[in-house]
Order: C-alpha cells, then sequence, then structure tokens
C-alpha cells in the first residue's frame, strides 16, 4: 500500500512540475510542440493552434501547452546552437514559412542522414528562390537558422534569370554550375506554370498515343487469332524494349524468331528478328558486320542509337 502511495506521489510531484515549467520550442502554424520535463518527453497542442513561430510555453496539462510569448533572437539562436547545422538551397514555399529545399553538397547529408533528399525546412523567415541557408536539424525536422552570407550571390541570380527564361533542367549552364544546383533548379522549375501546363500536354499526347497503340493490336489479334497465345511473349519483348529506351509498336509469330516492330527514343521504326528462348537477335535488321548475334533485344537498342560511334 506504500509503494502506490509513494506512486501516486511521484504522479502528482511530476504534473506540478510539469506545469510550472517554462520551455522554448519552434512551432508550425496547425503543429504540435514537445518539451522534455523531468526525463519524460511531452508532445503539446499549442494555445493559439495557429501560431508559427519560436514561443515560449507553458504547459496548461499533459496535452496542452499555452503560447505565453514569441522567444527573442538570443533565445532562438542559444536553442539552435545544440544542433547541427547543415547548407540547403532554397527550391520553393511549400507553405506558410516552410520551404522545400535541397542539399548544397549531397556527400554532408549522406554522412548525416544516408540520404541526400529534398526536405521541408520549416521557420524560414528569409530567403528567396535558390538562395543558400543553414538548417539545422534535431533528429526529427530542420529549423532555418539564417542565410550563408559566405555563400556566392551570383548563383542564385543565374538560377533565377534561367527560371525566368524556361530553361529546361538538361540545359542549364553556366561556370561553376554544380549537380546539386540542377537539382534545385528542376524542383523549382516543375513548380511553374509554364511548366506543369507543358507536362500536361505532353500527358495527353502519351495517353492519345497509347489509345491509338491498343486500339491497333486489339484489331490485329481479331484479324491474326495466332497471335493471341502470345500475349505473355509480347510483354517479355515489350520490357527488353523499354529497358532499352525503345518501344514496341507490333510483333509477329515467325516459327522459329519473332519479327519486331519498335522505334528508338527519336522515333526511328526499326524491324528485327529475334530469337524466342532468350531474345538474342538474328537479324537486327541493320549492317552489323555479322556479329547481330552477339546483341539481344535490349542491348540492340543502345546498339542502333549509338551506331554513328561504330567501331567494327
Amino acid at each position: 500500500m506504500a509503494d502506490i502511495r509513494n506512486l501516486l506521489n511521484q504522479i502528482a510531484a511530476q504534473e506540478v512540475q510539469l506545469r510550472d515549467t517554462q520551455f522554448l520550442a519552434p512551432c508550425v502554424g496547425g503543429g504540435k510542440v514537445r518539451a522534455s520535463v523531468a526525463g519524460m518527453v511531452y508532445t503539446f497542442k499549442p494555445q493559439p493552434q495557429e501560431f508559427e513561430g519560436w514561443g515560449i510555453f507553458q504547459p496548461m496539462n499533459e496535452k496542452k501547452a499555452e503560447m505565453l510569448e514569441e522567444a527573442n533572437l538570443p533565445q532562438v539562436a542559444e536553442y539552435l546552437r545544440l544542433l547541427k547545422p547543415l547548407r540547403l538551397r532554397l527550391a520553393y514555399v511549400l507553405q506558410g514559412q516552410t520551404w522545400l529545399a535541397y542539399p548544397v553538397n549531397e556527400s554532408d547529408m549522406q554522412q548525416r542522414l544516408g540520404v541526400a533528399k529534398p526536405v521541408p525546412v520549416y521557420l524560414v523567415t528569409e530567403g528567396a528562390v535558390f538562395e543558400p541557408a543553414i538548417a539545422r536539424w534535431d533528429g526529427a525536422a530542420w529549423w532555418f537558422d539564417e542565410l550563408d552570407r559566405r555563400a556566392d550571390p551570383l548563383v542564385a541570380e543565374q538560377l533565377k534569370e534561367q527560371l525566368r527564361n524556361g530553361t529546361e533542367a538538361e540545359n542549364l549552364r553556366f561556370a561553376g554550375m554544380t549537380p546539386e544546383m540542377r537539382t534545385v533548379y528542376d524542383l523549382a522549375l516543375q513548380q511553374t506554370e509554364e511548366y506543369q501546363l507543358r507536362r500536361q500536354q505532353q500527358l495527353e499526347e502519351e495517353r492519345l498515343r497509347q489509345m491509338r497503340r491498343g486500339t491497333r493490336r486489339q484489331q490485329q489479334v481479331r484479324q491474326d487469332p495466332e497471335r493471341q497465345a502470345f500475349s505473355g511473349d509480347e510483354s517479355r519483348v515489350r520490357d527488353a524494349l523499354r529497358m532499352g529506351g525503345g518501344e514496341l509498336e507490333d510483333v509477329r509469330d515467325r516459327g522459329d524468331f519473332w519479327q519486331v516492330e519498335w522505334t528508338t527514343r527519336s522515333g526511328e521504326r526499326q524491324i528485327s528478328a529475334i530469337a524466342k528462348r532468350d531474345l538474342t537477335v538474328i537479324s537486327s535488321g541493320i549492317c552489323l558486320s555479322g556479329r547481330d548475334r552477339d546483341f539481344d533485344l535490349q542491348s540492340l537498342v543502345g546498339v542502333i542509337e549509338a551506331r554513328d560511334n561504330w567501331d567494327f
């Protein structure tokens, strides 16, 4: 009985200590705040719930905490100094003060998290697209610290200019450009209205092409009953071509081999004879100096697309 009283007294003391504790924490609008009190980690719903920023909170109970006042800059700086920094480049606003960003150096993030990827950075109080920033990781989220004043400001300006011109990411070129810059540029480009309209048109065109191909193949199956048992093998041929970068147009059973009609990435049409057993090339449809059987269907795609550089 004494043990139960001691336990109840400890719980009561912790509740009193919890209500008497004030803590500093970052808060995203509509989110929650966390604090460690007496060795226990508590998660609170802030009051008011729409508050976004750095605040001084006091628990009302185990589930809610009242925001007493906004934290001042020295308090925030002291909090952030406890966390490890990483240099990121801002891509675009997700919502409110939350930006999507990409590491300035992928290997730095790789060493920290085991992966290099775009991440949301919270409470970004200054900065613009492509500007480099220092964010700090608390084990669960990245919090904005400050803009990276040591970085070359011309890089952000060059990226902004290319974005205004609508330059495709693969065509991005300027002195000192890194793969990370191309990645963050591509992230920002995908958010532009022009890009989204262009992508929507491409998807619609691809959908119509797929419909036409499906209709043509259905007609061919109805006209040629021997093709009806070929659907599984046709998938093998289609998959091999796609892995190589080609696209299947038609395939016909010729007894010992398949006659495959397909197109390259550039739309060039080819007709090849392919062995049924292992998709080895019997006849590529172009001159390979007798070396057709050195290739399978997948590798044939790359051989034909690079034919200008052959050295047989």
